[in-house]
């Protein structure tokens, strides 16, 4: 056994201490605020600091050449504000509020388009959800169904599969019927992307690309020069950040990195509920009479286009983008998909070929013998507690992420409450004067209602 020899730390090292402290510090620029990360939570968050104080110095900061080219660059871009949650609903409704403001009343198109959410059930998942859609309609909350027949008739699909054999192999559900949500719809992510990157400069932001984060940098608050600082009895802070151009210090350092935050919180001690899973979507070009008809149906929104469609079982779902004439197909998998960080994750072929084509096409026989003529994945950043982003802070140091899938739809809740949080307050106002507890999207103060409205 190998026997430590320990070494005497002299006592009048620290009397001297005591007496005239040697704090931590050095010359270069030390900014009040670094945001890790330039997707559009990092974004929305530096653009809310600078908003309530322009004379900060923030800095954020990204991997890659340009602002949301990660995840943000890879959601579908949808966004509904129909919830059982009230705590999902506020987050939702006012994010969806502003962007509505940012288009209408700012003049920066966002290409909105509120084409809504068509949700399919089947006689099992209708009778499950039934009584939530009652209580929302009682709160003042629209929605409008449809039975199978008129489903059939509007969309000219298949409902029922009492005599498809391999339907029933595959375990697939009726529609039994439709649930049309209004107030959803669809947003071009590079536009929303665009609007935050180009206030927070307005502002006085920086943002610096192309610069890699390798570690979050922890001192000491009172620096005693030993090798290996801080030790456990001493307190000690997040300072920065180490890159790969060099070392950047802060007074505040933000972390909204999506499903890369635990590479740099892992390392420091920092449990984030982060994980990350592969998303895929397929893009079908609306090249037959048939699928023209289906992507431009008018028959249930005056947006011009299908709304957002969720099958019964399993819930895959059609994006309709119009604007390059296509449907997207995907299918948010999860068991038995692995939690994995990829830093370039690449669409699945078979994943199409056996899973997404041979449920979608039963469904939607416009599609048969169909091809993606593209197709992309990105990471998903689960947050592993209940699904629901997380905003908060331990030494200097805030985290802000976890959407689940609903970053863009929060994008503008979840930076107005981390500004908040940075701010030190105990309440934000989310747009439209929504008063909104910091702690409950924290972890040691967690108030998050359960949403049973789940697609």
């Amino acid at each position: 056994m190998t026997t430590i020899q320990p070494e005497k730390i002299s006592l009048n090292l620290f009397k001297f201490v005591v007496v005239i402290p040697i704090f931590r510090g050095n010359s270069m620029t030390e900014y009040d605020v670094l945001i890790v990360g330039a997707g559009i939570i990092g974004l929305s968050t530096g653009y809310h600091i600078k908003r309530r104080d322009p004379k900060l110095n923030v800095l954020i900061l990204d991997k890659l050449g340009a602002a949301g080219q990660g995840s943000t660059a890879k959601s579908v871009a949808a966004f509904r504000c129909l919830f059982y949650s009230r705590t999902n609903f506020a987050l939702a409704d006012s994010s969806a509020e502003f962007y509505k403001h940012v288009q209408n009343d700012l003049g920066f198109d966002l290409k909105l388009r509120w084409a809504g959410y068509l949700w399919f059930f089947d006689k099992d998942g209708y009778g499950k959800m039934r009584p939530v859609l009652e209580d929302l309609a009682r709160r003042g909350f629209q929605y409008k169904e449809f039975d199978e027949d008129e489903i059939a008739k509007k969309l000219d699909i298949c409902t029922d599969f009492a005599d498809d054999e391999e339907a029933k192999l595959m375990s697939l559900g009726d529609i039994y019927r439709g649930i049309l949500i209004p107030k959803a719809g669809l947003l071009d992510v590079d536009s929303l992307v665009k609007f935050y990157e180009s206030e927070f400069l307005k502002l006085g932001g920086k943002i610096q690309y192309n610069t890699a984060v390798t570690r979050v940098i922890v001192e000491p608050r009172i620096a005693l020069g030993m090798p290996g600082e801080p030790y456990f009895w001493q307190e000690a802070d997040v300072v920065g950040v180490e890159t790969n151009s060099g070392s950047l210090r802060a007074k505040k350092t933000i972390i909204a990195t999506g499903a890369w935050a635990s590479q740099l919180l892992d390392p420091i001690g920092i449990e984030c509920f982060i994980k990350a899973k592969k998303r895929q979507v397929f893009s079908i070009k609306a090249n037959t009479e048939a699928l023209k008809n289906l992507l431009f149906t008018k028959e249930f929104t005056n947006a011009g286009c299908l709304p957002f469609t969720i099958l019964p079982k399993p819930s895959a779902y059609i994006r309709p983008a119009p604007e390059e004439n296509a449907l997207w197909l995907s299918y948010a998998d999860d068991f038995p998909r692995a939690f994995k960080i990829e830093d370039d994750p690449q669409p699945e072929e078979n994943y199409y070929r056996y899973g997404l084509y041979q449920v979608v096409s039963k469904y939607f026989p416009q599609f048969a013998g169909c091809q993606p003529f593209s197709a992309f994945a990105g990471l998903y950043e689960m947050n592993t507690i209940d699904g629901q982003p997380l905003v908060f802070e331990e030494n200097d140091l805030i985290v802000a992420g976890g959407a689940s899938g609903s970053g863009i739809l929060k994008a503008d809740s979840v930076g107005r409450i981390a500004a908040s949080l940075y701010n030190g307050e105990e309440y934000t106002m989310l747009y439209g004067d929504r008063k909104f507890k910091v702690s409950d999207l924290g972890i040691k103060n967690r108030s998050i209602e359960p949403e049973r409205l789940v697609i």
